[in-house]
């Protein structure tokens, strides 16, 4: 039994483990992974302190100066990367501040439930003070009193890495008061969340830090003027905080300089595979890497599949096509293709597979995880379910594929509080434009009116 454990635990971290040995990996070039042991092993304090840990935040509490942090951000054109790919220094710099303004609070949003996606996973399990000295730094900057890892409830190995982490750091003072002997005070706690998608979107995640339900709030006002009990609020993905030391320690132009001439998005991004490929994992890249890249560092697909389709940074995000491998993977480019960069993890979509199934399962996934707020997405996600079933089985009726047009533009950025139901619709609507060929096959006779009968409850 003990060696079954084992062997599950080896095959769920493989996928979360760099692809990339040490010796490829430098301070210079690989700022967020050069540290990371080859052996998967966790990098604890006295190892960090070797290489160069918590020297950003020397750097920083010594100078003395917040808005510096902001603009260097700012500089260096650090953009997120939870999937919004909005400027990080700009964020920060509308977080409000300073006269009688109260001390807020930093959250790092690690609730990575994007399917396909496991990138921060792997920096919190084997790199956790590298998030904790990005926290620091990403506090000081915003006047934040307090730091959340709001983490997703199933990553228990990351909870208690983390945890160890963190009494590391208050033990050796760079958590706590008086951080560095610098006066400025800042500390973290781990907070576990309930297994909700919805909670990647900031206002809903903080709703649920707040112990109400997770449903997102109307903004404004924005977290960074009233977010976590009222206080002014800044929330960071794991491998946008992560990006944070290296930048105040090398400089903007060294970080824009990590990307070349590939895209004007500065620094390297963790790029991954997952799908039916001989080598799924993840490598630490420069911002615009190409698919076809990733894809051959990956080894290709495996004998007998070839390539249909692929997301480029989990379901949220539009299909592209073979053709579109050559694309630099970029924020801005990727957005030209009617897609998203998202989380930067390719997911390959073999020949063989049906994209009315993958569609019947991705949409299934989201009206599930729907909170129910709006109509669009608590009315119209259960609908689209329903006809994509319909059509897989061959059941579909005339006006089906016509209808599943309108409920993804029903379902539109602008249209609902939230981008959960603009992510479910992406999907669906490159998926109608690629391929509506597959779904005209399942298609039957007409037998009259449409689906008259009810959505079963609990059905999805």
């Amino acid at each position: 039994m003990t060696t079954t454990i084992n062997s599950q635990r080896d095959s769920i971290r493989y996928r979360s483990r760099l692809l990339q040995p040490e010796k490829e990996r430098s301070a210079g070039t690989h700022p967020l992974t050069w540290r990371l042991r080859d052996d998967g092993a966790a990098v604890w304090l006295d190892e960090y302190l070797r290489k160069d840990g918590y020297q950003s935040v020397r750097k920083a509490l010594g100078q003395g100066d917040p808005r510096a942090i902001i603009a260097t951000l700012k500089e260096a054109n650090v953009r997120g990367r939870g999937g919004a790919g909005f400027s990080a220094g700009l964020k920060w710099s509308l977080t409000l501040q300073g006269g009688d303004m109260p001390r807020g609070y930093l959250i790092c949003n690690a609730d990575e439930m994007e399917p396909g996606t496991f990138k921060d996973r792997l920096l919190m399990e084997q790199q956790p003070h590298l998030l904790i000295e990005g926290m620091i730094l990403g506090a000081y900057a915003n006047n934040a009193r307090f730091g959340y890892i709001f983490l997703r409830g199933e990553y228990l190995e990351s909870a208690r890495v983390l945890n160890r982490a963190l009494q590391e750091a208050r033990d050796a003072g760079w958590l706590g008061p008086d951080i560095d002997g610098s006066g400025f005070d800042f500390d973290i706690v781990v907070h576990s969340g309930a297994g909700r998608y919805i909670c990647g979107e900031e206002t809903a995640l903080i709703n649920s830090l707040e112990g109400k339900r997770a449903n997102p709030r109307a903004k404004p006002p924005f977290p960074g003027q009233s977010g976590a009990w009222g206080k002014p609020s800044v929330v960071n993905n794991v491998e946008t905080l992560c990006n944070v030391p290296a930048v105040i320690l090398h400089g903007a132009d060294w970080y824009q300089g990590l990307s070349g001439d590939r895209t004007d998005d500065g620094g390297s991004k963790l790029y991954g595979v997952s799908g039916p490929v001989h080598r799924p994992g993840l490598w630490e890249l420069p911002m615009g890497t190409t698919g076809q890249e990733i894809l051959d560092l990956a080894g290709g697909l495996r004998d007998g599949h070839t390539l249909k389709a692929w997301l480029p940074g989990g379901a949220s995000t539009g299909f592209l096509l073979p053709e579109h491998l050559e694309l630099p993977l970029d924020f801005d480019t990727v957005g030209k293709e009617g897609s998203r960069l998202g989380t930067g993890l390719l997911t390959v979509v073999p020949d063989s597979q049906s994209m009315v199934a993958l569609m019947g399962n991705l949409e299934a996934f989201f009206a599930r995880e729907s909170c129910g707020w709006c109509t669009p997405c608590r009315d119209g996600l259960p609908w689209t379910v329903k006809l994509l079933q319909a059509l897989e089985q061959g059941k579909g009726e005339p006006g089906d594929i016509e209808l599943l047009d309108k409920l993804a533009a029903d379902c539109g950025p602008g249209l609902t509080f939230c981008a959960h139901a603009p992510g479910a619709a992406m999907p669906l609507q490159t998926a109608l434009k690629h391929f509506r060929h597959e779904f005209e096959q399942g298609i039957s006779r007409s037998r009259g009116p449409a689906h008259q009968d009810a959505i079963p409850l609990g059905s999805v």
